[in-house]
């Protein structure tokens, strides 16, 4: 794996910027993952590919976008559980797809205590029935004493589509929940760049975890779509109040790149025990 330093908010997978992260006190390292099944650009489907770039970097919390869990076309394996199992974690998995037997949709692993809070669907378009569904996963972790509340999505590709699902995350049954109280995270694929209407509405409720890393250290989050050739940043971390964000990187180098079709974003959480 390659061994650059950090650079625009950029690390390696290995031996690089991102040390190995332990909970010390009130801080802890969150990863968004969209491993678009665990087929690699190369086309191999390989968990323990998509392993090793997580354990790499050392995180704590790992949500996971583009899951399959018993799908004929990556082997019936639950990936989710084979993933957390790599990692020494625990699973929660939600399946925006529900097709027979064969399920596809989203996942939070932590080896730190945890419960889930609630998992559902996220609305689509009434005159578009076609659309990929899309859902969201909420989980109470512990932090220390404190309990951080984790929410990962995937939005869909239209822009309707994301302000919808957008409203939904903001609203009564997700971030507007009262047991929804800070300390926040909410990340994943938002599939919405930072000109579009769905990251606006985020941020006003919320805060890009790259503009305050790019505060902290005078750097920002680089692209992290497409894996081969980085142009986009769709994969972000917002954060509420009580929040500090002391570092954000994409993961890249060799392994990275072949492991999926997106780059790994981390960032490193300082709560406010106060």
């Amino acid at each position: 794996m390659d061994q650059g330093a950090i650079a625009e908010g950029r690390a390696g997978a290995a031996g690089t910027g991102p040390e190995p992260a332990t909970v010390a006190g009130s801080r802890v390292r969150i990863l968004t993952y969209n491993i678009r099944h665990c087929r690699g650009t190369d086309g191999r489907v390989a968990p323990e590919r998509v392993a090793e770039v997580i354990a790499a970097t050392g995180a704590d919390i790992v949500a996971l976008q583009e899951v399959d869990v018993g799908r004929a076309r990556t082997g019936g394996l639950d990936q989710a559980d084979e993933i957390a199992r790599l990692l020494g974690m625990t699973p929660h998995f939600h399946p925006a797809l529900h097709i027979e037997e064969e399920r596809y949709g989203d996942a939070i692993l932590t080896r730190l205590p945890s419960r889930l809070m609630r998992a559902g669907p996220l609305p689509g378009l009434v005159r578009r029935p076609g659309l990929e569904p899309r859902g969201a996963l909420w989980v109470e972790i512990a932090v220390g004493a404190l309990r951080l509340q984790v929410v990962t999505t995937h939005l869909g590709l239209l822009g309707a589509e994301r302000i919808a699902q957008t409203e939904a995350l903001l609203g009564a049954d997700w971030l507007g929940d009262p047991a929804c109280r800070a300390p926040t995270v909410l990340l994943g694929d938002f599939n919405a760049t930072s000109w579009t209407r769905a990251y606006h509405r985020l941020t006003r409720r919320l805060t890009d975890a790259r503009r305050i890393a790019g505060r902290n250290e005078g750097r920002r989050g680089g692209a992290s779509f497409p894996s081969r050739f980085p142009l986009l940043r769709l994969d972000r971390v917002f954060v509420g109040e009580g929040l500090t964000v002391e570092r954000l990187a994409v993961v890249d180098g060799p392994l990275p790149r072949r492991a999926s079709d997106h780059l790994p974003v981390f960032a490193d959480i300082r709560l406010d025990d106060r």
